[in-house]
């Protein structure tokens, strides 16, 4: 299987770099990727990004130059939910838009054309679910995402009220899933909680959280591309 795993940042595509420390690198336009094997599967890192536009735009151009089967986004997430801790890792069984509203007779958080809860591969939630399940490091749930850094305890309360069930926030889940849908590919949310939105210390929580990254929870995804067929 070929798969590509995107991240936002410079800072999470070098943790994720980690996972295939024998790579070449490919540029296409103005981006760089890095081309690697891990078990049967060949994996394409890659940066997509800050936010909605940068995420879509780059990871539509991945999926048209080099069709991956499987896109895994990777990185950083704010923490709105107490089971979630700094460090703790969410998949995504779920994603949705928490700054969309596309007017009346439409549903809060539903991109056109597309229904409020995007929904990641069925089989990829599967084998994660079996191989996390005794982990209580690993949660499953909901993330929103938006083209705001999160940091106010009005700002999750009100994300919170349109959706009571979600666990985090971030800039680009939704947007990735939006366009892996959109080409027909197959796609995997996995983020690592940086910061706890909302909590009087929440910047300092991400700023902090670099120098003190938790590098084995990106081994999460090491451990989930292992177990994919």
């Amino acid at each position: 299987m070929k798969i590509a795993i995107l991240a936002a940042m410079d800072k999470e595509l070098d943790l994720l770099l980690n996972l295939i420390p024998e790579r070449e690198e490919i540029i296409i336009g103005e981006h760089k990727y890095y081309v690697g094997h891990l078990r049967n599967h060949t994996v394409i890192a890659g940066k997509c990004g800050i936010g909605k536009v940068n995420s879509a735009l780059n990871t539509y151009m991945m999926i048209q130059s080099l069709h991956p089967d499987l896109v895994i986004n990777s990185g950083v997430a704010g923490g709105v939910d107490g089971s979630l801790g700094i460090g703790s890792v969410l998949i995504a069984d779920g994603i949705a838009y928490h700054d969309v509203w596309c007017g009346p007779g439409t549903e809060y958080g539903a991109a056109d054309g597309y229904p409020q809860i995007l929904t990641p591969d069925s089989d990829v939630i599967a084998t994660a679910e079996r191989l996390f399940k005794a982990d209580d490091n690993v949660k499953f749930g909901l993330i929103c995402s938006g083209d705001k850094f999160i940091s106010k305890k009005e700002e999750v309360d009100k994300i919170k009220a349109s959706f009571p069930a979600a666990l985090a926030v971030d800039m680009e889940s939704a947007s990735i899933a939006q366009t892996c849908i959109k080409c027909g590919v197959s796609f995997a949310i996995v983020r690592v909680m940086s910061d706890t939105p909302g909590a009087a210390e929440n910047v300092s929580q991400y700023v902090n959280f670099w120098s003190e990254a938790p590098h084995k929870t990106f081994d999460c995804v090491a451990r989930l591309l292992n177990s994919l067929n």
